[in-house]
């Protein structure tokens, strides 16, 4: 087993957890400080993970993170499902390093990062799932346990990654929230949609239902769904009227009608438009 060191300052101290090739190691350990943040990226698959100071038992996948503050010692069993070899890397920081870095004693959006921070629920921004490592995290944990630098210039350059690994992670937690801050009236119009496309719905007609102006209703379900209202509902219609088209029990008028067309005539040159062929061309050819 490799549980290695790779910097260790009055602040900051990382750890690598790997095995070589001829061992294959599926349980660790991490001890954190007092008053102490630590960052763990978990870099293997289906990592368990049970603390002593967390109730409850917890499982990420590969490239997940968490973020969590220590108020006094405390120790955290790792380990992995199926003998799957174990790696992570744990960077621990000491709170009032962390501290000075977001000036929270002079800076109001500081001090409120600060709080959030010291009083996590063990994993820190986790929400519905836990965050995951983006792309520029992978590549400054490369740039970290690839360098060979020494001395002072060893500690300037870790320092100025942590800082870059916080900017990330303050990034995407802002991300995260803005997200889940943002109108659930897409998911709204979507849904009423799924259920009334055979109607003869409109965006005005939905708009007046939710009690919002219409092209707003526009605007964002085209932001979130990539299409307009009027292309979706079409699109619904004409996957009910190809399922239908089989059924040569059922006249065309009908399915025009099942599927929303008052008039036959719209329903034939949009299924023509979506297909090629009209729609006694394709059930008379199945």
């Amino acid at each position: 087993m490799r549980n290695e060191r790779v910097f260790k300052s009055d602040n900051i101290e990382i750890v690598i957890q790997e095995d070589p090739d001829s061992e294959r190691i599926s349980r660790s350990s991490i001890h954190e400080n007092q008053s102490s943040f630590n960052l763990l990226f978990l870099l293997s698959p289906n990592v368990n993970l049970k603390a002593h100071d967390c109730g409850t038992q917890l499982v990420f996948k590969k490239n997940q993170y968490i973020l969590h503050y220590s108020s006094r010692e405390n120790n955290a069993e790792l380990w992995t499902e199926d003998l799957e070899s174990l790696k992570y890397l744990h960077i621990q920081l000491n709170y009032r390093y962390v501290s000075n870095l977001i000036y929270s004693e002079s800076n109001d959006e500081g001090a409120e990062i600060l709080k959030s921070m010291i009083h996590n629920n063990f994993v820190f921004l986790q929400k519905a799932t836990p965050p995951n490592m983006t792309v520029e995290m992978h590549m400054i944990l490369k740039e970290i346990l690839g360098s060979s630098k020494k001395g002072m210039i060893q500690k300037l350059f870790i320092e100025a990654k942590i800082i870059k690994l916080l900017i990330l992670i303050f990034e995407q937690f802002n991300e995260k929230n803005l997200l889940e801050s943002t109108s659930k009236n897409p998911e709204m119009v979507k849904k009423f949609i799924d259920e009334n496309y055979h109607r003869n719905i409109k965006a005005e007609e939905i708009g007046k239902l939710m009690g919002v102006n219409q092209n707003m209703i526009r605007k964002e379900f085209k932001a979130e769904y990539h299409t307009t209202i009027s292309h979706y509902i079409s699109e619904l219609r004409m996957l009910r009227a190809k399922k239908l088209i089989s059924d040569k029990d059922i006249m065309i008028k009908e399915i025009a009608i099942e599927c929303g067309y008052e008039y036959i005539q719209n329903f034939t040159r949009a299924f023509k438009k979506k297909f090629g062929v009209s729609p006694e061309h394709l059930r008379n050819n199945k």
